[in-house]
C-alpha cells in the first residue's frame, strides 16, 4: 500500500530580507490585536482590569514559539494568517534569511475544505519531512484531539499518520524517519510511512494500564508526560508502563447540567497508594517486551528515563518514596539487568535531576546536586566515577543550556545574586567560569543544539523583554523585537519602577523583597499596603524580571494609593538548600513566619498606615495567605486566598510527601501547617475564591475551610466559579475575579484618594 497524499503546495521562496523577518515576526504576535482606534481608547484610561485582562494591546511582543532545526543554523516558528490558516518559516541564524517552509493554505487533509492549523511540529533527523500535530480539524467524520500529518519538503504531500479512529499522542519520527510512533488509547502504535502500515506494539492499554504516558501525579509533579523513547538505532522502543490500579477516584462534580455530572480523576492523596511503574523495552520487529529490574520495591518513582547514548543501555533515576535519595541505574535493553551508578540522597529531600547531559561521545555526562550546600554541575564518567564538580561557589545554578564542540558547558545561573538570571559558560575539563550575558536583570535562553547560536529573552523588573539573537560568546548579532511601544506606553502612564529592599527578622534572617509605590508617593502620607506572596519550596516572586498581567494589576492598585509589596520567604529559591530546605515536615510555619515578619517591617515604615496592611495569593500563596493571617492576628485588615491548600492531607503524594513525609509519618507537621487547625486566629476580612473545576486544588479545600469558619462563627466572603480549573481562567472570568478583588481590597484597605 503506498502513502496517502494530499495538496501539493507551491515551491519554497527564499527572501534574503533580514528586516522582514521583524515585520513577519511581529505580524504575526499581532493578528488579533484590537484595531490602533480602540486601542487609542483603551489608553485614553490608563490601567483598568478591563484594559489588563480584556485586551491585547498591553501585552509584551514576543516570538512565536521557535524551534532550532536539527542542525542548529536556522529556527522556525509558525505564524498566523488570518485567510489561509499558519504558515510555517525558517529563520538563518547567521543572515537572517527567511524562507516559507510551508504555505498553510495547501494543508487541506483529504474531505476537509479549511487548512489544518499547525498547532506543534518537529523535524525528521535528516530535515526532509515535517511532523505536524493539530487539534483542528474534523478528520474521519469525528471531532479528534490530536491529529497527525507527515509533510514531505521534496513533493510538498501531506500524510496523515494513522487512518484509524482515535486521537494520537507524543508522535515522533524514527531516528531513520521511515517511521512514526505514537500512543492511542494508552497503547503503543507504530506507521510504516512507506506503506502506510500500522502496527499496534502493546495490547494490554486501558482505563487501568497506561503505556507510553502518564497518570495525573507524574504528569503534574514530575513533568512527565511523553512516556516513550526510540533507541538511537531505531530497533527498540523504551517506555513506562503504569498500573493505576491503587489509586483512589476522586470526583469533580460538573453542576451545570439538570441532573448533575461527575468527572472520576484517579488522584493519590498524601499517604495514598500511587501507580505501579515499570520500564519495559520492546523490539519493534517482534513486539517482545523486556522489563527492567528497577528492585524489588515497587512502592517508588521511576522519574527519568533516557537511552544512555546506546541502542543497548539506558539511564534510569529511582527515587524512593519519601523522595530523599535518588539512584541513577544503568540497564542492559538487552537481558533487563540495571546496576546503581551512583546514588544522591539528603537528610531532607532530592529533587530529580533534569539536568543530565550526555557529552564526549557518551563517555561522561553532567549531572546536578545540591551535595555542597548549592545546587552545582559535576561531571561523571559512564560508569558512575566522578570526575570533578564544574562550578561551585554560595550561588544556585539554575539550569544547563548546551554543550559545545569546543568543549565549553553553558549553563544559566544565579552567580550574581538572587533576584537575576544570566547565561555561563565553563570548559568541562575544568577551568574559569565566564559569564556572556551582560546586561543586568533576567535572561531567558534557547540555545541551538551545537551551542552556535541563542536566542536570549531579557527583561527587568517594570521593563518589558528584549528578544535577541546571540552568538556563541554572547555577542549580540540581531534585535527580534525591543517592545519599544509598549515601553513608551508604561513611561506615558508614570508607573514607578519595583524598588528592590531587603530587611532582617527577628531571628536574624535577611530577606528580599520589591515595593511598588504610587506615582505621585508623599512620604509624609499614610498608605496602605498589599503583600503578595507565593513562597513556595524554591519559588521565587522577587526577581529582576518582567512580571506581566499581575504586575500591571498590581501597579493599577498603586495609582488607586496602594502600596504593593512582595517578600521571598524562607523556603523559596536561588539561595542554597538550606534556605530552602528549611521547611521541611513544616511546610507553612517558617513561611507564614517570615511573612509577618515582611508585614511588621512595612507596618514600621513612616510612610505606611498600619492598620490597613493586607495580603493575597493564589495557589501556594493562597495556603500561605490563610496561614499567615491566622498566625498574624491583628497585623492585617484583609486577605485574598485564591484556590489555596487548606490541609496538606488533601493533596497529592508527589508534592506533599517530598516535604511533608506522610500523614501518618508527620501528624504534628500536617496538623502545625494547616489553616484549617487555626481559624480562631483569623481576625481579619477574608475573601476566598475558588474554582469547583479545579483537578489540582481541589475545591474539598475550601469547603472543609468553610466548614471551619462556620463552626468558629468566623464570617468572611466567597466566590465559586463553576468548573473553572486551577487557573480560573477565561477573558470573563479573570476581570471578574480581578474586578472582584480589587473592590474588596478597596473597600477593606481604605486607599487615601489618588
Amino acid at each position: 500500500m503506498s502513502r496517502t497524499v494530499f495538496r501539493r503546495p507551491p515551491p519554497l521562496r527564499a527572501i534574503v530580507r533580514p528586516p522582514a523577518l521583524l515585520i513577519l515576526l511581529v505580524s504575526a504576535l499581532c493578528a488579533s490585536v484590537p484595531s490602533a482606534r480602540a486601542t487609542a481608547q483603551q489608553a485614553e484610561h490608563g490601567l483598568s482590569v478591563e484594559r489588563i485582562f480584556g485586551s491585547r494591546d498591553l501585552l509584551p511582543e514576543g516570538l512565536p514559539i521557535t524551534r532550532w532545526t536539527p542542525d542548529g543554523t536556522a529556527f522556525t516558528f509558525v505564524a498566523t494568517n488570518p485567510d489561509k490558516g499558519t504558515d510555517l518559516y525558517s529563520v538563518d541564524a547567521r543572515t537572517g534569511a527567511r524562507t516559507l517552509v510551508i504555505d498553510g493554505s495547501t494543508l487541506i487533509p483529504g474531505g476537509e475544505r479549511q487548512p489544518i492549523a499547525i498547532e506543534g511540529y518537529q523535524w525528521s533527523p535528516d530535515g526532509s519531512m515535517l511532523l505536524l500535530y493539530t487539534r483542528s480539524v474534523r478528520v474521519w467524520r469525528q471531532k479528534t484531539k490530536g491529529v497527525y500529518f507527515v509533510y514531505h519538503l521534496e513533493d510538498g504531500t501531506l500524510q496523515p499518520v494513522s487512518t484509524r479512529f482515535g486521537y494520537q499522542q507524543f508522535a515522533k519520527f524514527s531516528p531513520d524517519g521511515s517511521r512514526v510512533g505514537f500512543v492511542r488509547d494508552h497503547d503503543l502504535w507504530m506507521v510504516d510511512l512507506a506503506t502506510g502500515k500500522e502496527t499496534r506494539l502493546t495490547t494490554d492499554g486501558s482505563d487501568r494500564i497506561i503505556n507510553g504516558t502518564f497518570d495525573w501525579v507524574y504528569e503534574e509533579e514530575l513533568g512527565l508526560r511523553d512516556g516513550w523513547r526510540w533507541s538511537p538505532d531505531g530497533r527498540r522502543i523504551a517506555f513506562w508502563q503504569l498500573d493505576q490500579t491503587p489509586i483512589k477516584t476522586f470526583y469533580l462534580i460538573d453542576d451545570i447540567p439538570l441532573y448533575p455530572k461527575t468527572i472520576p480523576i484517579p488522584y493519590p492523596k498524601a499517604g495514598e497508594p500511587n501507580s505501579f511503574a515499570r520500564i519495559g523495552v520492546l523490539d519493534v520487529s517482534s513486539k517482545r517486551i523486556r522489563w527492567i529490574d528497577t528492585g524489588d520495591n515497587p512502592d517508588v518513582y521511576l522519574a527519568r528515563m533516557e537511552w544512555a547514548e546506546s541502542s543497548d543501555e539506558l539511564v534510569i533515576q529511582r527515587m524512593n518514596r519519601h523522595q530523599n535519595r535518588i539512584d541513577v541505574m544503568l540497564a542492559d535493553a538487552t537481558s533487563g539487568a540495571a546496576r546503581v551508578l551512583f546514588s544522591e540522597t539528603s537528610d531532607t529531600w532530592v529533587d530529580v535531576d533534569l539536568d543530565m547531559t550526555w557529552l564526549d561521545e557518551g563517555r561522561r555526562f553532567l549531572w546536578s546536586s545540591e551535595r555542597d550546600g548549592f545546587k552545582h554541575l559535576y561531571l561523571y564518567r559512564r560508569d558512575g566515577t566522578l570526575e570533578r564538580q564544574l562550578t561551585k561557589g554560595p550561588w544556585d545554578v539554575q539550569a544547563p543550556a548546551g554543550v559545545d564542540a569546543q568543549g565549553w558547558v553553558y549553563f544559566t545561573a544565579a552567580k550574581d545574586g538572587p533576584l537575576e538570571r544570566h547565561l555561563y559558560r565553563v570548559p568541562w575539563k575544568g577551568g574559569t567560569i565566564e559569564r556572556l550575558t551582560r546586561s543586568a536583570g533576567t535572561h531567558r535562553i534557547d540555545m541551538a543544539p551545537g551551542a552556535r547560536f541563542y536566542i536570549d529573552r531579557h527583561s527587568r523588573a517594570g521593563d518589558p523583554p528584549v528578544i535577541t539573537l546571540n552568538g556563541r560568546s554572547g555577542e549580540t548579532l540581531r534585535t527580534f523585537l525591543d517592545n519599544r511601544k509598549l515601553r513608551q506606553e508604561l513611561a506615558r502612564m508614570r508607573l514607578r519602577t519595583p524598588e528592590f529592599f531587603t530587611f532582617t527578622t527577628a531571628e536574624g534572617v535577611e530577606l528580599n523583597g520589591w515595593m511598588i509605590k504610587p506615582p505621585d508617593f508623599d512620604p509624609q502620607r499614610s498608605y496602605p499596603v498589599l503583600i503578595y506572596v507565593y513562597g513556595g519550596p524554591g519559588s521565587q516572586t522577587v526577581t529582576d524580571a518582567w512580571g506581566g498581567t499581575r504586575y500591571l494589576w498590581h501597579q493599577m492598585l498603586a495609582r488607586q494609593g496602594f502600596i504593593i509589596a512582595s517578600v521571598d520567604n524562607r523556603g523559596t529559591g536561588a539561595r542554597g538548600r538550606d534556605f530552602k530546605n528549611v521547611t521541611y515536615l513544616k511546610l507553612g510555619v517558617y513561611e507564614s513566619r517570615d511573612q509577618v515578619e515582611a508585614a511588621r517591617y512595612l507596618a514600621s515604615l513612616p510612610y505606611v498606615d498600619p492598620a490597613h496592611i493586607g495580603i493575597w495569593g493564589w495557589s501556594y500563596g493562597g495556603f500561605m495567605t490563610l496561614a499567615t493571617l491566622m498566625s498574624g492576628g491583628d497585623l492585617f485588615a484583609a486577605g485574598i486566598a485564591v484556590a489555596p491548600v487548606t490541609n496538606w492531607r488533601f493533596y497529592d503524594t508527589i508534592y506533599t510527601e517530598r516535604y511533608m513525609r506522610t500523614p501518618r509519618e508527620n501528624p504534628e507537621g500536617y496538623a502545625e501547617g494547616s489553616p484549617l487547625e487555626h481559624v480562631d486566629g483569623l481576625k481579619a476580612d477574608l475573601l476566598l475564591v475558588h474554582g469547583t473545576g479545579d483537578d489540582n486544588v481541589h475545591f474539598q479545600n475550601s469547603v472543609q475551610l468553610i466548614q471551619r469558619l462556620e463552626q468558629a462563627d468566623k464570617q468572611f466572603r466567597l466566590m465559586i466559579y463553576p468548573n473553572k480549573t486551577h487557573a480560573i481562567a477565561g477573558r470573563e472570568t479573570r476581570i471578574h475575579l480581578y474586578t472582584l478583588m480589587t473592590d474588596f481590597l478597596k473597600e477593606k484597605l481604605d486607599p487615601p484618594a489618588p
